[in-house]
C-alpha cells in the first residue's frame, strides 16, 4: 500500500496571523535593522551550545498559529548557522507556528549548483532538501549565485536583488564615464541589469580559472579607457577575482576601479588582497556581517528596508515582484 504523505494544515491566509521574527547568529545586526523597519521586536528564544558544541535552541515566546520569519544569514562558520537554522525551524514546528519563512540573505554553498565534474555532490539542492525536511514553508533570499537554485526547491521561494540599492548609491559616478564591467562572463547579465538602472555601457572580463579560488584575466572585453570601471558580482569571497580584474582594467586604460557586489563574503586572505588592489571603494550590502580589518574603502548599504517589505508583503499575501517594477 502507497504511504500518504501528511503535511500540516495550513491557514488560507496569514493576514489575520501575528507576525514574528526571530533572529539567529549569523547576522543579529540585520536581523534587528529588519525588526526595527517592521516595528517590532525580534523574538526571545536560546539559541546556543551544548557542551560537546551540537546546537540548543529552546523558544521562549509562545507561536502557535503565528506567521513566523527566521532571519539566518550564513556567515562564516557556514555550517554552524545552517544546522542552527534547521535546528530553530525544527523548534518552530513543533510549537505549532502556522507558516516559517527562512529568511536567508546568503544562501549557503550556492556555487555547488551542478557537477562540474564527477563524483561531486550539487550540495545547493542538498541545502534546499534539508531546509524543506526541516519544515521550512517558504524561502526569502537575495541575489543568488545561480538562478537556477530556484528551481531546487518544491516549496515557495522569493528571490529579491540588491541592484536598485547598489545602482541607487553608484549613480554618484555619473559625471565620471562610468562603465559597469562584469569580473567574468557568466556574470554578465548581472552586470547588464545594473548598467541599464544606471543607463551605462557594459563589458566584462574574459577569465579562466585553473583550480578553486584562484582566477586568471585573459582578456577585457569593451572600452574602459578613460572611464571609471564599476566591478559588479553577486559576491566577494576571496578577493583574487575582484582585484586581478580590478588590475587588468587599469592596465587597459580605465581611469579608476569601483568594486560592487552583495555579500561580503570575505574568505581567507580577501581584506589583505583588496587592501593591495588598486580599488577607489569597495561598495557592499549587510547581507553578511564586514569581518575586522576592512579599511575605509568600504561602504556598506542596508539592504533591511527591502528585507521588511518584502516581509510585509509575504504576510499579507501582496505581491513581491511590484517591489523592482518601478
Amino acid at each position: 500500500m502507497q504511504e500518504v504523505t501528511r503535511h500540516r494544515p495550513r491557514l488560507a491566509t496569514f493576514r489575520s496571523a501575528p507576525l514574528r521574527l526571530f533572529a539567529g547568529n549569523g547576522n543579529p545586526a540585520l536581523a534587528h535593522a529588519i525588526a526595527a523597519e517592521l516595528g517590532i521586536e525580534a523574538g526571545n528564544m536560546v539559541v546556543g551550545r551544548f557542551s560537546n558544541g551540537e546546537v540548543r535552541v529552546r523558544i521562549s515566546d509562545n507561536v502557535r498559529g503565528t506567521d513566523v520569519f527566521v532571519v539566518e544569514s550564513m556567515a562564516s562558520p557556514v555550517n554552524e548557522h545552517l544546522v542552527e537554522l534547521l535546528v530553530i525551524t525544527d523548534a518552530l514546528r513543533r510549537a505549532s507556528a502556522a507558516r516559517i519563512t527562512a529568511v536567508v540573505p546568503h544562501y549557503p554553498y550556492a556555487r555547488q549548483d551542478r557537477k562540474s565534474a564527477g563524483r561531486e555532490p550539487i550540495s545547493a539542492k542538498l541545502v534546499a532538501n534539508l531546509l524543506t525536511t526541516a519544515g521550512v514553508d517558504r524561502v526569502l533570499t537575495m541575489d543568488l549565485h545561480a538562478p537556477q537554485i530556484q528551481g531546487f526547491f518544491d516549496i515557495p521561494l522569493d528571490h529579491l536583488t540588491s541592484m536598485p540599492i547598489l545602482a541607487k548609491y553608484l549613480e554618484k559616478y555619473a559625471g565620471e564615464r562610468p562603465m559597469v564591467v562584469s569580473p567574468d562572463a557568466g556574470g554578465v547579465h548581472r552586470a547588464r541589469l545594473l548598467a541599464e538602472r544606471l543607463g551605462i555601457p557594459v563589458g566584462f572580463v574574459d577569465k579562466r580559472r585553473p583550480e578553486p579560488n584562484v582566477a586568471e584575466v585573459v582578456h577585457v572585453v569593451g572600452k574602459v579607457e578613460g572611464r571609471t570601471a564599476i566591478l559588479v558580482d553577486d559576491m566577494i569571497d576571496t578577493g583574487g577575482t575582484t582585484a586581478a580584474a580590478a588590475r587588468a582594467l587599469l592596465d587597459f586604460g580605465a581611469r579608476r576601479v569601483v568594486a560592487a557586489a552583495t555579500h561580503a563574503v570575505l574568505s581567507g586572505p580577501a581584506i589583505e588582497r583588496l587592501r593591495e588592489a588598486p580599488l577607489e571603494e569597495i561598495v557592499l550590502t549587510d547581507t553578511l556581517p564586514l569581518p575586522a580589518g576592512a579599511d575605509g574603502r568600504y561602504r556598506v548599504l542596508s539592504v533591511a528596508p527591502l528585507l521588511a517589505d518584502a516581509i510585509v508583503r509575504i504576510h499579507e499575501d501582496r505581491s513581491i515582484t511590484q517591489l523592482f517594477e518601478t
